[in-house]
């Protein structure tokens, strides 16, 4: 994806700058600590288990330059692609944290997508507090989530173009190659939005696509997250230990979600 390769772009400078301290790949995310500082996440995308080793060609990474990692973003391994997106919100991670803060579960998405009552929001990924919020809000809600077995695939496409409002999709998107797919499905007027602990928070990057919210989450306690992430943990278990933040167009840095 042209996404992957504005990431690595973002990056790369940075990522010979920087090393590797630690490399956790958990059960529900990665985490990536680098020697700055930095400390990034992204789920962790895996097919089904084929033999004892989910990490091909294994080397030892920590200690080395953060760029080793950031170079298999555009790997066609599930995993090696988990583990270069958290190394991009690692080497990120100073600059997410001085972003907006958003401390209600559908606050920066509600307000930057004009969702209100009516609302058409065709949603990748189920998040059920944030469907939650929606649905008391009178938005009108279509899902889809492979995972959870919900929604038809090619239904849900065909919503796109002409039934939606607003697109909010899961970062993992991202790892499974199918982010820019959706957005060229989208009508004209469709606003769209990427939200998860995933989330690359380079609005740079996705200056291409119609993308109006990036709405991520920065660690905050370190040892904690990535506890967390080696114990399996998932979102609800790592949010206490981060800071929801957000961007979108006309938002200064330093602000808050009311």
């Amino acid at each position: 994806m042209e996404v992957m390769r504005r990431l690595y772009e973002a990056c790369a400078k940075r990522a010979t700058e920087v090393s590797v301290t630690e490399l956790v790949i958990g059960l529900g995310y990665t985490a990536v600590a680098t020697d700055d500082g930095g400390l990034g996440l992204a789920y962790t995308w895996s097919a089904d288990k084929a033999c004892c080793s989910f990490w091909r060609g294994w080397e030892d990474v920590e200690g080395a330059p953060a760029s080793g990692l950031l170079e298999r973003l555009g790997s066609d391994d599930g995993i090696e692609r988990s583990v270069a997106l958290a190394t991009v919100n690692a080497l990120n991670h100073a600059a997410a944290l001085s972003l907006p803060v958003d401390d209600r579960s559908s606050g920066a998405l509600v307000e930057g997508l004009a969702i209100g009552s009516g609302s058409r929001v065709a949603m990748v990924g189920f998040f059920p507090p944030l469907a939650k919020a929606l649905t008391e809000l009178g938005a009108e809600l279509r899902i889809v989530d492979e995972g959870r077995g919900m929604g038809d695939e090619a239904t849900f496409r065909g919503c796109l173009s002409s039934w939606a409002d607003v697109l909010i999709m899961t970062a993992t998107t991202l790892l499974g190659g199918t982010t820019e797919d959706l957005l060229a499905a989208v009508g004209p007027r469709v606003r769209a939005g990427l939200l998860g602990p995933s989330t690359p928070l380079i609005p740079e990057a996705f200056a291409h696509l119609p993308v109006d919210v990036l709405a991520g989450m920065a660690p905050v306690d370190a040892d904690e997250v990535l506890r967390a992430v080696r114990h399996g943990a998932g979102t609800p278990q790592l949010s206490p230990f981060s800071r929801k933040v957000y961007w979108r167009h006309g938002v200064t840095p330093g602000s808050r979600v009311a």
